[in-house]
């Protein structure tokens, strides 16, 4: 049986990925409305994983993600307005790849002030269940 604050802090993730998943994931009215209603350690989490989508789908490489997962493969390290992420993985077509960056965003964790990435290995489907992925 989870506590209670774990499942919140789930729905509460659940609701952010949902809005990271609209099509135009640029940081716009709704997101941004999304993104305040969730605790700071969350909100700086769920904006950094928009900010590694844009920037993926952005620069020069043949990757269009939809989904970013900071914790998928280690848990990300929280200091201040920071967070480095060793352990990411990002979905596209259908595939997850292996992730790390790192991110620092202003106080209030909403605008990412620094932002860097490197894009690993493909994650095989067999190792999907171990790291929580999904199709």
């Amino acid at each position: 049986m989870m506590h209670l604050p774990v499942m919140r802090k789930l729905c509460l993730t659940a609701s952010a990925l949902l809005v990271l998943a609209s099509p135009a994931v640029a940081l716009d009215a709704r997101l941004k409305a999304g993104l305040l209603k969730l605790d700071p350690d969350t909100r700086l989490e769920q904006r950094c994983d928009a900010e590694a989508l844009e920037r993926i789908a952005r620069d020069a490489n043949p990757y269009k993600p939809d989904r970013v997962v900071a914790y998928a493969i280690k848990t990300p390290t929280l200091q201040g307005d920071a967070i480095e992420s060793p352990g990411a993985a990002f979905r596209a077509k259908g595939r997850w790849y292996r992730l790390s960056y790192t991110c620092r965003t202003a106080h209030d964790r909403m605008k990412v002030l620094s932002f860097s990435y490197k894009i690993g290995e493909r994650i095989s489907e067999d190792d999907w269940p171990k790291y929580n992925l999904w199709r």
